[in-house]
């Protein structure tokens, strides 16, 4: 085992000793690679978008098993979760009264679970759960959300508040994680379980913007288009790439970790 891991471990030792801009130019790398890479083996990319949805339904299935086995919700942003609920319940909305599909199934299976660690943290995992780390206020996201949704929506044919609430669910998911990103900040450790869930959101990230991103390239601009016109097409890619970007440093100290075999991860300062 030790010798399979030690080249990756040579490179990684390596990277890290890169200046922020060449990690920074190597991370954009990596990624085009994978997209090239996904784009050959994955015929569907439709089903990128599924795949994403099922990896973000797993992540918080370890969630749920770090809460009800480990009896503890250490290290866990209840905010996050507020976030991630209220993006899934309007997504949800959207998704009934404007497309009705798989989506809507695999949303609420999501939403459901959420709900479910919002209420062992709210309640019956109080005295364990980090309010004092948990402190990034909801309405730096929220309000700026609502605000650009109000300004930047889908011009289809639908009612103006169904796309109002399409475009703030698109926003509210690309920033919904920082609030767990700033409790690991604050604690700077953070323990297994607690990774595996945020390494989860980031590939789920991933995967949905490379969804996006080939069914652009595929259609040769065409989805563009269809999506509607204006500033909305460009948001909903901008969206998905923020969210990727917002997560790859952790994604890369996870792997670092795991390279490394530990099971706690220490994240440096600045970091996220």
């Amino acid at each position: 085992m030790r010798a399979s891991k030690r080249p990756l471990g040579v490179v990684m030792a390596w990277v890290r000793r890169q200046p922020p801009k060449v990690k920074a130019f190597l991370a954009v790398v990596t990624g085009m690679a994978a997209l090239v890479f996904i784009r050959f083996i994955v015929h569907d990319h439709d089903n990128l978008f599924v795949a994403a949805e099922a990896v973000h339904a797993l992540g918080i299935a370890v969630l749920i098993y770090k809460l009800t086995k480990e009896r503890t919700c250490a290290g866990l942003s209840l905010k996050t979760q507020d976030l991630t609920a209220l993006f899934l319940a309007v997504r949800l909305y959207c998704s009934f009264v404007m497309e009705y599909d798989i989506h809507t199934v695999l949303d609420t299976a999501t939403l459901v679970a959420t709900l479910f660690v919002i209420y062992m943290i709210r309640f019956k995992l109080r005295s364990t759960y980090m309010v004092d780390k948990d402190n990034f206020a909801l309405y730096y996201v929220v309000i700026p959300c609502a605000v650009l949704a109000l300004v930047v929506h889908p011009s289809t044919s639908h009612n103006i508040a169904n796309r109002f609430s399409w475009a703030f669910c698109v926003y509210l998911e690309a920033v919904s994680v920082l609030p767990q990103l700033r409790l690991m900040q604050n604690t700077k450790i953070v323990e297994p379980f607690t990774a595996h869930y945020v390494f989860a959101l980031g590939v789920a990230r991933f995967l949905s913007c490379a969804h996006w991103v080939l069914q652009v390239l595929d259609t040769r601009g065409r989805l563009l288009t269809a999506l509607g016109y204006g500033l909305w097409p460009s948001m909903v890619l901008l969206s998905e790439i923020v969210q990727t970007f917002i997560l790859a440093d952790f994604c890369y100290y996870y792997v670092k970790s795991l390279v490394g075999g530990q099971l706690v991860l220490r994240l440096p300062s600045g970091v996220v």
